[in-house]
Order: C-alpha cells, then sequence, then structure tokens
C-alpha cells in the first residue's frame, strides 16, 4: 500500500477524493488547496495524497526521484512505460478497494492527478471495473492508446471527466491534452473542458472550476 497524506473536511467522510501528485513532487503538494475546494464541515469528504514510489527516472538522466512511471522519450506516447503503468495502475486499485473497505464505494471517489498523476488517472479509468464518481486530468494526456482498445472496460463509459491544461505549458503542451481530449469524446466519454493563461500548474480559475466539478459529481 501506497503511503498516503489524508485530510478530511469532516466526521465520517461519505465521499473522497484520491489526488496523485506530478513528477518528483509528493503527496503534500496539492494538500494545502483543500481549504479552497472545500471548507470544514461543507462536505464529509476524505482526500487522499498518495506519495508515489521512488525510481529512475530517464530523461532526468536516471535520477532517482518520486514518480509513477518512468519517462524515456520527450515523446510522451510513441515512447511509454507500459510496465510502469500496469504497477501504478494496480497500486491506484489498492487504494480505491481500501475506501471501500472503509465505507466509501468506487461511485462515490473521485480519481485526480496532476501532470503524471493526471497521465495515471487518465489510464486507469477507462481500465477500471467499478465506476467512478468523477476523474479530474489537469495538465496531463492520455497514455496506453495503443491498448486501449483490447483493456477498456464499460463501467466508467458515462463517468464525468474534468480536463484541465494551461495555454502556456512548456512541459507537456496543450496540444497534447487537445489531443487526448479529443481521443476520449471520439469514443464517447463526457469531457468537460478548460484551459486557462498559466504554464504547467495550477491556477485560482481552475481551483474554482475543480471545486464546481467536485460539488457537482459528489453531491
Amino acid at each position: 500500500m501506497l503511503e498516503t497524506i489524508e485530510v478530511e473536511t469532516a466526521a465520517k467522510p461519505n465521499a473522497a477524493v484520491i489526488w496523485l501528485h506530478g513528477l518528483g513532487a509528493d503527496g503534500h503538494d496539492f494538500e494545502p488547496i483543500v481549504p479552497e475546494i472545500v471548507q470544514r464541515s461543507e462536505r464529509a469528504w476524505r482526500f487522499v495524497f498518495p506519495n508515489a514510489p521512488v525510481r529512475p527516472v530517464t530523461i532526468n538522466g536516471g535520477m532517482a526521484m518520486r514518480a509513477w512511471y518512468d519517462i524515456r522519450g520527450f515523446d510522451r506516447t510513441a515512447v511509454e512505460d507500459v510496465a510502469g503503468f500496469r504497477d501504478t495502475d494496480a497500486l491506484v486499485r489498492q487504494l480505491i478497494a481500501r475506501e471501500g473497505e472503509r465505507g466509501i464505494a468506487a461511485n462515490r471517489i473521485v480519481l485526480a492527478g496532476f501532470s503524471q498523476g493526471g497521465a495515471v488517472s487518465l489510464y486507469t479509468m477507462p481500465r477500471l471495473p467499478e465506476a467512478l464518481a468523477g476523474v479530474m486530468a489537469l495538465s496531463c494526456y492520455l497514455p496506453g492508446q495503443a491498448s486501449f482498445g483490447a483493456e477498456r472496460a464499460s463501467a466508467n463509459n458515462a463517468t464525468p471527466i474534468f480536463m484541465a491544461h494551461g495555454q502556456g505549458d512548456n512541459v507537456l503542451p496543450l496540444n497534447l491534452g487537445i489531443l487526448s481530449r479529443d481521443f476520449l469524446k471520439t469514443h464517447g466519454y463526457a469531457v468537460e473542458w478548460h484551459d486557462y493563461p498559466m504554464a504547467h500548474a495550477v491556477c485560482a480559475a481552475e481551483i474554482a472550476d475543480i471545486r464546481k466539478f467536485l460539488f457537482r459529481v459528489l453531491p
């Protein structure tokens, strides 16, 4: 089981947001914005921020850091760490199962992530045999397209997807997000798309839109 940082906004949470950080960050990365999304006692939600395993990352000269998968080249979609995605997918499923053991079913869980974490969220969602309440994919892209058709499950065909991207993102260019959005829409998914005048980051307007999305899918 992954190490996690957890924030509960009220006693006895009835919903959960599992939020995966980006490359080289950790579970504390998005912890400070919880009060901007939901105030204490406004909703009884549990935010779960897992720490990625430490592993060598090829494009960073093999330096070991927290990463959900290896990045082998700058073309994110052509050179993929398939084994890394599968391993992380299994770890995410463990977190979802643990919430079930704590009384929160999958349909009351939002799977979220930024950058690498967002890519993992989009990898897991179509392959998961249980329906989620929603998915938030921030400043990322859809990996695993080569195996998408063979591995796709139907449980999340109607799951709402929130995608957001910076117009000036020089780490994962906006077009990567747009192509991923269009791929998902072509395959019938309901994608709510937002782009903002920012780089590879999160901005106040995006946080406000995240709040609206979460309040809608976790009523």
